[in-house]
């Protein structure tokens, strides 16, 4: 790995090599439905266990495999998980376990994990898997005590298991468990029911129909949710939140109005789960007739079913899987026997630990405020995530009349800058909308700040961003022109038509842009408006913010294409793939690439390597190709180093492995700037760029004073950005000292510390800060008013 002789640091850190596994056993199953993503966590339990010095077992058949014993448990390999990162579902197994609710079939379940002296467990599955857990763990010691009576155990193996341990990660597509942003699965479900949504919306155009498509989520309307949100479905129904009584009649006047503004389709996404107020199932064939009935449209029925669970995880499960495994066995490592059983989880952009009984005590909660129709309540219980995205969901897609509209007065441009990033597109749309329902008129810039100054500015209505959240690109049409040359003929343009906010959507060149029209606030009056950068970017290079538009989608083309590469080696053997990846001088594409494509090696700018790493680099490959593993990926930021370029890499490899294994290379190039925006994609752009709006409307209300707007503080000039846990407006000018701008990237950088992980799942001796590792934290019930902080997609 480059740079793999980790440098001597001050120890003010906590380092994971003081978590010794020498001695222990650690056990992993998977449970319940599977979910894509499982097969990752497994990989990082078993190589992270492995790492550590304890012995790992698979668990095969959940529960089940657990009370059979015999050749269900079998230690686990290092070489045992290759190849099963890009495979969905779960390749140890699951199945629903009767045996293991009763009391003999956990007596059995205790007495091989006895036989074998594993104290650790590692669950991977839903609410009911990681409740039977803990009631195992809560019944252990009498367990054990039976097991000595009935002289099935021995004095001695009592004692050396007194203690079992449990940490839990959650894998389920529905999204459906409390205390967790994403569940282990829900994108990549996403993604499946975003291609069919997109599949369909093309046939939908060609003939005028009306789709009425059926997702999963039985108790929970995520999915739902979250794909009508991405699609711009026009109506979801949800358990959480059924829709009011005559919603009959508001749903078919609503279809019609859509199709009377000349719109060719309608999407209706139901919630396999969606009932009315009163309880009374509502299914996608009763919205069927409903709408054939009342309105004589013709309409179609499609029931996604078990394709949602089908499929290879996306980047983000993998990534998320991959984190979450290492961390459950940090945590059993620390566990002790006061400790809770926790669940392993991710907030925000961070991992964190949470009672497991707190979680399901939530997740049942909702069910109960359902069942009592609080469903209010219910949404609340959902959490932070699910509020939002059920607010935005009916700012955008509910068209108030001009009548309802409050008259602002205002006018607000939008635009597009740098190089196009997937997610723009729905951005712009959120935008737009969110601004039109504020009583903004909203003006479209073509072209960035060269259409800006030659005057390529018209009003954009409703009606014109209809269908943009599916688009790649950018549709405004995108330049990396900066302003400083022209702001004389900015100022005239923003003059003429009366521009009072500026909302721009881009990479670097958006925060380098804004920042020179602060600067220039001092001599043109013109720019002492708010202005709002929306980061949008597939290199994750812009400072302020953990996560940028775009990288998601450029990740899941480069996870994709090195998954076939991956393949095409393992069918030739011995050959090893070095692959170019962009982002400039950031490393963030070639290294959460690497970890979510199990690379067993990243070259990046921020870690200096040199021809010894390189040797060692070799080395460890050749020692590779001695194992059942004969393959290797390795991959390279574009600007990673000036001579040590793909070229000169791929030709060293080749010298230094000849006889070994031989190379290939290959540049991935503009592919990762296009294609349809990932769910999540789409889903941030609309839910940061309402946010955005709703800022601007209050900003333009503070500064308006004496019939004009004038804001020329710091306060006023900002980006919106994710901060691990909460969405943050934050001054250009204060994030002008935590940028490098030679290199173009933010002095410090969060995804550097997931290289320790890439490089201990590729068998690297490497140190391991865990200080921001997940501390045990509790459930919060009551959350303050700004709830709205929330980043959670």
């Amino acid at each position: 790995m480059a740079g793999a002789s980790a440098p001597k640091r001050q120890d003010t850190r906590k380092f994971f090599e003081n978590l010794s596994g020498a001695g222990k056993s650690i056990a992993v199953l998977t449970s319940g439905g599977d979910a894509q993503g499982m097969n990752a966590a497994v990989r990082a339990v078993v190589r992270m266990g492995i790492y550590v010095g304890a012995k790992v077992y698979f668990i095969h058949e959940g529960y089940q495999g657990m009370v059979d014993g015999g050749d269900n448990i079998k230690e686990a390999k290092w070489e045992s998980v290759s190849s099963m990162l890009q495979v969905g579902g779960t390749v140890i197994g699951s199945a629903r376990c009767k045996d293991f609710r009763t009391h003999e079939g956990r007596l059995k379940a205790a007495h091989n994990l006895v036989q074998r002296d594993i104290t650790n467990l590692c669950v991977i599955g839903g609410d009911g898997s990681l409740t039977g857990a803990n009631l195992f763990r809560e019944e252990w010691s009498s367990l054990l005590e039976e097991l000595l009576q009935q002289g099935l155990i021995d004095e001695e193996a009592t004692q050396r298991n007194s203690e079992l341990h449990i940490v839990g990660m959650v894998g389920s597509i529905d999204n459906d468990f409390c205390g967790t942003d994403m569940t282990i699965g829900t994108d990549s479900a996403l993604h499946r029911i975003i291609e069919v949504v997109d599949a369909i919306m093309t046939t939908a155009q060609s003939h005028q129909r009306t789709f009425v498509l059926e997702v999963m989520g039985r108790h929970c309307g995520y999915l739902a949710l979250v794909s009508a949100l991405a699609c711009g479905a026009d109506w979801v129904f949800i358990p959480e939140m059924p829709p009011e009584d005559g919603w009959e009649d508001n749903m078919c006047q609503k279809l019609s109005e859509i199709r009377s503004r000349g719109s060719r389709l309608n999407i209706i996404i139901v919630a396999e789960g969606a009932t009315d107020r009163q309880g009374q199932h509502i299914t996608s064939d009763f919205v069927k007739d409903l709408v054939v009935r009342r309105l004589g449209f013709d309409t179609r029925v499609t029931i996604l079913g078990h394709v949602q669970r089908g499929g290879t995880p996306s980047a983000f499960d993998r990534i998320l899987a991959s984190r979450m495994g290492v961390e459950a066995v940090l945590a059993l490592l620390e566990a002790s026997a006061n400790t809770p059983a926790c669940v392993v989880s991710l907030v925000g952009n961070q991992a964190v630990r949470l009672p497991l009984m707190e979680c399901v005590q939530m997740t049942q909660e909702v069910q109960k405020a359902m069942d009592e129709k609080k469903f209010d309540e219910a949404v609340r219980l959902r959490g932070r995530s699910f509020e939002n995205n059920l607010s935005t969901y009916r700012l955008l897609s509910f068209r108030k009349a001009d009548s309802e509209l409050p008259n602002s007065s205002f006018n607000v441009a939008v635009m597009n800058v740098g190089a196009p990033a997937a997610g723009m597109n729905a951005a712009v749309r959120s935008a737009v909308r969110v601004g039109i329902t504020e009583g903004h008129k909203m003006f479209a810039v073509n072209d960035g700040f060269e259409g800006f100054y030659k005057g390529q500015i018209k009003e954009i209505k409703w009606g014109d961003v209809g269908g943009w959240t599916g688009q790649g690109g950018s549709l405004l049409g995108t330049k990396r022109t900066l302003p400083g040359k022209h702001l004389d003929k900015i100022a005239e343009q923003m003059r003429i038509h009366n521009i009072n906010a500026l909302l721009v959507v881009g990479g670097f060149e958006a925060f380098e842009s804004i920042l020179q029209l602060y600067v220039a606030r001092a001599d043109y009056e013109e720019f002492c408006i708010p202005m709002c950068i929306l980061p949008a970017t597939i290199s994750n290079n812009v400072p302020g913010t953990d996560l940028s538009l775009g990288a998601d989608t450029s990740l899941n083309a480069i996870v994709e294409t090195c998954d076939r590469i991956k393949q095409s080696a393992s069918g030739t053997k011995r050959r090893v793939f070095i692959i170019e990846t962009m982002g400039g001088y950031c490393g963030y594409l070639a290294t959460v690439g690497g970890l979510a494509a199990g690379a067993d090696t990243v070259y990046i700018y921020e870690e200096p390597f040199d021809i010894r790493d390189l040797q060692a680099n070799v080395e460890h490959l050749t020692e590779k190709m001695k194992t059942s593993i004969q393959r290797g990926l390795v991959l390279r930021n574009e600007n990673c180093n000036e001579n040590f370029t793909t070229d000169f890499i791929y030709q060293l490899y080749s010298e230094e492995g000849r006889g070994v294994f031989d190379c290939r290379k290959n540049i991935l190039g503009h592919m990762q700037q296009g294609g349809a925006p990932s769910p999540f994609d789409r889903n941030f752009g609309t839910k940061i760029a309402a946010k955005a709006m709703q800022w601007i409307t209050r900003t333009l209300k503070e500064s308006y004073k004496g019939g004009r707007v004038f804001a020329n503080s710091e306060e006023t000039a900002c980006l919106l950005g994710m901060r691990r846990r909460t969405l943050v407006f934050q001054p250009v000018v204060q994030l002008r000292d935590e940028t490098d701008f030679v290199h173009r990237i933010p002095k410090e950088q969060w995804w550097l510390k997931l290289r320790p992980l890439m490089k201990i799942l590729a068998k690297y001796k490497t140190s391991y800060d865990v200080s921001d590792s997940g501390q045990l934290e509790h459930v919060t019930r009551v959350r303050p008013k700004d709830s709205n902080t929330s980043t959670a997609i």
